[in-house]
């Protein structure tokens, strides 16, 4: 949500924002709705203020006759308040200079290119291919079981996403993340909180009976750790890794990636959350620092990648900056996206009422962002269909050696 005050300052740049975006969100409606509100608030101070006075003079009829007068107002300003909410958590966030303008995701940047894309001598068997032939998946009877984009893991298969997640677990511990086991049932407020909400409603799962949604990214409940909690500047930043299930419905994507496991509706992943001060320099540097971190281990499993940065056209509504990281998938002959870093400024904490204590001692809001680490199974598909060979075993990258207990899947 973002702070009016901020965009009535700066209305001109907000109105560019929503330009490039291509966004028709009706600023100057908000805004005079946030006036109408303003009015009502001073009538009603005022009317408040009078029937002080008249109590003070022992008036007690007129001072009275105020009192419905106060409650309709009131009553006004309420529903005016909640409307004015609705709007509001709809307001597109600002833009960072560092966003290029265009149109869509066709026109998002390249920024670099790491490591070439393989070359083989011999047919390319797909992921899907490989894991049946050595009985590391199962999708048929999982489909009995849960209906279609479901799957079992199985044998090498299981300890291989094991691997990757312990690997990338570990590697961020390293760097000092406090590491996280989170809930996958969350109370909708955390939805809204986090921005999910109004936004990605027909994609959560929702448990009817008690109310309350699973998790799409553990991003949702380690930023809504401190919510409503004001921390210390001294305290900051806060470095969390989480990892857990994630669950989507893919609503927008029917008939689309139907085959194999680019699309699923459950898959795990390790996710990385950033609570700053607000200092946008700082902010700048840790969207830096949590990039780094995904490349890393990108090429620990050593995968070929690309690095976008996306466009104000692709850039979601509620993101200030972002980028993406695209793996190499040789059976779809092409990048497929495996991770994507956010920097929000204070639009989740303003939400979330996430702030903290200034060395000043004043009280403002944090800044938040985060980060994939790593995401299965898409990180498989690349994984596995980078190292086949030609006899059609797989390569285990070194770094997950340990985990797997053998270099080699035959």
């Amino acid at each position: 949500m973002l702070d009016l005050k901020k965009v009535r300052d700066n209305l001109d740049e907000y109105k560019q924002c929503l330009a490039k975006r291509h966004s028709d969100c009706d600023v100057d409606m908000i805004l005079a709705k946030d006036d109408e509100r303003k009015a009502l608030q001073q009538k009603v101070d005022d009317l408040k203020f009078q029937q002080k006075t008249l109590a003070s003079q022992q008036d007690y009829e007129w001072a009275k006759a105020l009192k419905g007068q106060i409650q309709e107002l009131e009553n006004q300003q309420t529903a005016l308040q909640d409307e004015l909410k609705k709007y509001q958590l709809k307001m597109p966030n600002f833009i960072s200079s560092n966003v290029p303008e265009w149109k869509d995701d066709s026109e998002n940047v390249e920024v670099k290119r790491v490591w070439e894309i393989p070359q083989f001598d011999f047919p390319v068997q797909d992921h899907m291919t490989l894991m049946k032939k050595y009985d590391m998946v199962d999708v048929e009877r999982w489909v009995k079981l849960a209906w279609a984009r479901s799957y079992f893991l199985k044998n090498d298969g299981m300890l291989l996403e094991q691997a990757i997640l312990q690997h990338a677990l570990k590697k961020m511990v390293k760097k000092g993340f406090t590491p996280f086991q989170v809930p996958n049932m969350v109370n909708p407020e955390c939805l809204v909180w986090t921005w999910y909400f109004p936004w990605w409603e027909e994609d959560a799962y929702w448990l009817e009976r008690d109310d309350q949604w699973m998790i799409a990214t553990a991003e949702i409940p380690l930023t809504s750790y401190y919510s409503w909690e004001i921390l210390n500047e001294s305290d900051l930043p806060k470095k969390m890794v989480g990892m857990s299930p994630c669950y989507r419905r893919e609503a927008w994507s029917y008939g689309k990636d139907t085959s194999g496991l680019y699309r699923v509706h459950q898959f795990m992943k390790v996710e990385q959350v950033i609570i700053l001060p607000a200092d946008v320099k700082m902010s700048d540097q840790f969207h830096d620092f949590i990039l780094e971190n995904s490349m890393e281990l990108v090429e620990d499993l050593w995968l070929p990648y690309r690095l976008l940065q996306l466009c104000s056209g692709d850039l979601a509504l509620w993101k200030y900056n972002s980028h993406d990281i695209e793996c190499w998938m040789p059976s779809r002959n092409s990048y497929g996206e495996t991770h994507s870093a956010t920097s929000f400024l204070d639009f989740q904490a303003r939400r979330l009422n996430l702030r903290y204590r200034a060395e000043d001692w004043t009280i403002k809001y944090c800044y938040t962002l985060n980060n994939t680490v790593v995401a299965s199974p898409r990180i498989l598909i690349s994984l596995i269909e980078c190292n086949q060979t030609a006899d059609g075993k797989i390569k285990i990258p070194a770094c997950l050696q340990e985990y797997m207990w053998k270099d080699i899947i035959e």
